[in-house]
Parts: structure tokens; C-alpha cells; sequence
């Protein structure tokens, strides 16, 4: 009986180191499998993310490149003159030849007022070279009130003003380059034509040469 109660304990013995043996062999193998099962639901979501991390990526490059545009554009240097351009104007190129002699290497604010004491009869555009009835006045051998024309230059006159500021132009230091050139002239009933007129108004800075005799 003591030979059969001492080998009872011992075959426990040996089924509890068994098992135990099992249960370590099953936890290993557990914790390999849940490895396994992060590093496959990690590769599925990286390779479920990529394509909508290129779409932010690609959104992302758009909006900077947008923005570079806009940061181009900021950075254009502003212009040292102002242009306008008046095209088929319905006013005769003489008459607005004669008004770019007078205007020419003034400023804008001086031409402005000229033309409006041409509209109020109180000032003549000078005509000496053409067949025109003579005028009163220091200077003018001929001359006329062409008041159309000079409602127009007023008109391009404002929008050069404008434009100047726009670009950032010191006004008081610029002059004005003027020309006037005959425009494609449409015929009327009867044969005559129209009045059409190009006319080229730019403001300038003043280039100041310096003086010899000053020391």
C-alpha cells in the first residue's frame, strides 16, 4: 500500500508539469497568432490608406502650388508709367492732334483744367498750321474750341489718373506722352465717313537732367 500511495503522487506530479507544459506551448501560440493577425490588419490598412494619402498628397500640392501663383503675382513689379488707349474714338484726328501739341509734357492735373477752359470758350487749341479762322490770344495765329474731342481726352485723361495710382506712380513727377493717329473709317449714308480717331495717352516720370554750371 505505502509502494502504490508513493507512485500516485508522482503520476499527478508529472500530469501537472504536462499540463503545464501545454498551456505554455498554447499561450505562445496564441500570442504568435495575434502577431500575426496586427502585421496582416496593419499591411490591410496601410494598403487601404495609400491611395487616400495620394489624394491628400495631391490636394495638399495643388493648394501650394495655388499659392505660389498668388505669391507670383503679388511680386510683379509695378510699371514706371501708366498707359491708356482710346480706339475708334468718334472725334477728328486734327482737332486731337492739335490738343495732344497742347497737352504734351504737362501733367494731368494741368491738362485737365486747359480742356475744361476749351469747353467753357475760354481757352483756344492753337491750329497755326492748318486753314482755320484766326483767334485772340498771345501766340495763336488760328485756332478752335473742338469740344467733343476734348470731352474725350478729359474722359482718357481720369483713366490714365487712375491707372497711375494703380501702378504706384508719384502723379506730381510725371508728364504726359500724347498721340493721335486716323483710325478705319466706316462710310455713311451718301457716301461720306464717319469721324474715328486712335489716340495714345502715357504718363511718364519726369527724367531731370542735371546741371553743367552747377558746382
Amino acid at each position: 500500500m505505502a509502494e502504490e500511495n508513493k507512485t500516485i503522487p508522482t503520476v499527478e506530479i508529472m500530469k501537472k508539469s504536462r499540463q503545464k507544459k501545454v498551456k505554455k506551448t498554447e499561450t505562445v501560440k496564441v500570442e504568435e497568432r495575434k502577431e500575426e493577425i496586427k502585421q496582416n490588419t496593419a499591411s490591410v490598412v496601410e494598403t487601404s490608406i495609400k491611395p487616400e494619402e495620394k489624394k491628400v498628397e495631391k490636394k495638399i500640392e495643388t493648394k501650394v502650388e495655388e499659392k505660389k501663383r498668388e505669391t507670383k503675382k503679388e511680386e510683379i513689379k509695378k510699371k514706371d508709367y501708366a498707359i491708356v488707349r482710346g480706339n475708334d474714338l468718334p472725334i477728328s484726328t486734327k482737332e486731337s492732334m492739335d490738343i495732344c501739341s497742347m497737352i504734351r509734357g504737362r501733367s494731368t492735373e494741368t491738362a485737365i483744367k486747359m480742356l475744361e477752359e476749351v469747353i467753357a470758350f475760354k481757352r483756344v487749341v492753337k491750329m497755326n498750321k492748318r486753314e482755320v479762322p484766326h483767334q485772340k490770344g498771345k501766340g495763336v495765329m488760328a485756332g478752335r474750341y473742338p469740344i467733343n474731342a476734348s470731352k474725350e481726352f478729359i474722359r482718357l485723361l481720369k483713366q490714365l489718373n487712375a491707372n497711375a495710382i494703380v501702378n504706384g506712380l508719384e502723379i506730381e513727377k510725371c508728364k504726359i506722352f500724347c498721340k493721335a493717329d486716323f483710325a478705319s473709317r466706316p462710310y455713311k449714308r451718301g457716301g461720306a465717313k464717319f469721324k474715328r480717331t486712335h489716340v495714345l495717352l502715357k504718363l511718364e516720370t519726369k527724367k531731370i537732367k542735371p546741371n553743367k554750371n552747377k558746382k
